[in-house]
């Protein structure tokens, strides 16, 4: 596995691994990474088939397939723990790391995740899906960022959100690979087991996210014991992006709290 690694560089340095989405580019986290760098050793990669990591899926492909993914990085690092930031699919492999290797966290920080695939998030896949089908990967492209942004931001943006489109579409995962990705998603259901985690957590959401409902990060948060949750009134699926000073001050607050806790 490709990453980059960045920041703080001294041995005692705690290290954070940033997973983005289901777009899997570690570039979405760019708003946070000067943030971080500041205090923490960051690894940042690209999901196994997409971008610097752009290669064929094995069938049959799950969460736990990328939760190795990020064993590996570490592994790689020379980093025996680390703070886990994963956002929406990023936050199922934090999941499913709480779960299988504990010791390898110190802290968990879920955005826009979920205990369980909502059935509106899960009508939304099937709407993006139907587009890939019968559409292309163009059209897949253009109406991503309908579900992640909210609309005000999208009119604000328009320039930068055309290029992200036309970089998109140029470096488009494939259709095998997404297919692959949202059915790992789609299949992960770890809801029984999350009173056995014990790993620091954040949950954090956006209260006007269109993809997955605010109230699906309130269910993790009572599933997982003594989570703290927080939710923000707007800024959408990927409010990281479109509202990050609010983001980067949750994030670094409890980052901090767990750190010197």
């Amino acid at each position: 596995m490709k990453y980059e690694s960045f920041g703080r560089s001294e041995p005692e340095a705690a290290t954070i691994v940033l997973s983005a989405g289901l777009g899997g580019m570690g570039g979405f986290w760019r708003p946070q990474y000067d943030m971080l760098a500041a205090r923490y050793r960051v690894i940042s990669y690209d999901q196994r088939g997409t971008g610097a990591n752009k290669e064929h899926l094995p069938d049959n492909y799950t969460i736990s397939h990328m939760g190795d993914d990020v064993v590996s990085i570490l592994d790689q690092a020379g980093v025996s723990k680390c703070h886990f930031m994963g956002h929406a699919l990023g936050g199922l492999v934090g999941l499913d790391l709480a779960l299988r290797c504990p010791d390898r966290l110190d802290s968990l920080l879920l955005i826009n995740a979920w205990p369980v695939v909502d059935r509106h998030t899960r009508r939304c896949f099937e709407a993006r899906l139907a587009l890939l089908e019968h559409v292309g990967p163009e059209a897949y492209v253009r109406a991503q960022p309908i579900f992640i942004y909210p609309s005000w931001w999208l009119s604000q943006h328009a320039d930068t959100i055309a290029k992200d489109d036309a970089h998109g579409i140029a470096h488009f995962q494939g259709k095998e690979t997404l297919l692959k990705r949202i059915g790992a998603l789609l299949k992960f259901d770890p809801s029984s087991k999350l009173g056995q985690i014990r790993t620091p957590t954040l949950v954090a959401a956006a209260r006007d996210d269109v993809l997955v409902p605010y109230t699906s990060s309130e269910a993790l948060a009572r599933a997982i014991p003594g989570s703290h949750l927080s939710v923000t009134a707007e800024g959408g699926h990927g409010y990281s992006v479109t509202n990050p000073a609010v983001f980067n001050d949750i994030i670094s607050r409890f980052l901090a709290e767990t750190v010197h806790a």
